[in-house]
């Protein structure tokens, strides 16, 4: 329970800040409670929605968000979402998961040797 708790506050924190907390969830989910690449997806979604508006809500608080291209990347962000989901259904689930891992690489190595201008 308490590694549950843990990855749970782990992920809303890291999400919370921009950082991709989501990895840390699927990677849970799929590793060690092994559920599918799909399902793990699934409720990385359910769980990312509340974090977002909190988050959301703390940021305009503190003038932390533009509103000129809020309408913008909703939409887009909506569309993207419709996207990915009709998607999911043209691929098996083994290629999905490395097809996730190799992203998950590549932007780790990105975070590592990028340099902030």
């Amino acid at each position: 329970m308490i590694i549950k708790i843990l990855v749970g506050f782990l992920s809303g924190m890291t999400a919370s800040m921009g950082l991709g907390g989501g990895f840390i969830l699927v990677i849970y989910l799929t590793t060690i409670l092994e559920i599918n690449q799909i399902d793990a997806q699934g409720m990385n979604i359910m769980f990312f929605i509340p974090i977002a508006i909190i988050s959301i809500f703390f940021h305009i608080k503190n003038k932390l968000i533009d509103k000129k291209p809020l309408l913008v990347s909703i939409i887009s962000g909506i569309f993207g979402v419709l996207i990915g989901i009709s998607t999911t259904f043209l691929f098996k689930v083994e290629f999905l998961s490395k097809l996730f891992s190799i992203l998950l690489f590549i932007f780790g190595l990105r975070e590592l040797f990028h340099k902030k201008q």
